[in-house]
């Protein structure tokens, strides 16, 4: 074998019909395009969305609210997790990074510590954010918030 003797398998090239040759060929005059209209130009292409000159779907349905583009995301985190991460681990300071590799965030989200549970842990633990209610529970355990 050799790539001259190459050929696809029978049944899978088909020829393309030749349109615009003429009345004898069924495919003549209009090639198959019908008469007048933007798809039957040359250089015809349809925006996304367009359906015809209907109302797009898009105009259609209502907007609601207001995006903040500024907005801040931040991943809670609970108290209660610190303190099972805590007592997983054994550390006496929790980390972006301790955080991370115990999947309870992702690689760029920005951590914000919230009250919800209890600490009774002293440990230093660092984030992007913290709930006052949360600053002041690490705090009565010993413990201490590291805003980053």
């Amino acid at each position: 074998m050799n790539l001259s003797s190459l050929k696809p398998a029978a049944g899978s090239v088909k020829v393309g019909k030749r349109v615009g040759r003429g009345q004898g060929s069924g495919k003549g005059g209009t090639a198959a395009r019908g008469h007048k209209g933007a798809q039957s130009r040359s250089g015809y292409s349809r925006k996304l969305g367009f359906e015809g000159g209907q109302m797009p779907l898009q105009r259609r349905l209502p907007k609601f609210g207001f995006n903040n583009i500024n907005r801040v995301e931040y991943k809670a985190l609970n108290l209660d997790a610190i303190q099972a991460l805590v007592e997983k681990t054994g550390v006496a300071v929790v980390t972006l990074d301790l955080i991370r590799e115990n999947g309870l965030s992702a690689k760029n989200d920005l951590v914000k510590i919230l009250n919800r549970g209890q600490i009774s842990s002293a440990v230093e633990v660092q984030a992007h954010g913290f709930s006052a209610s949360a600053i002041e529970s690490i705090e009565k355990a010993g413990g201490k918030a590291v805003k980053l």
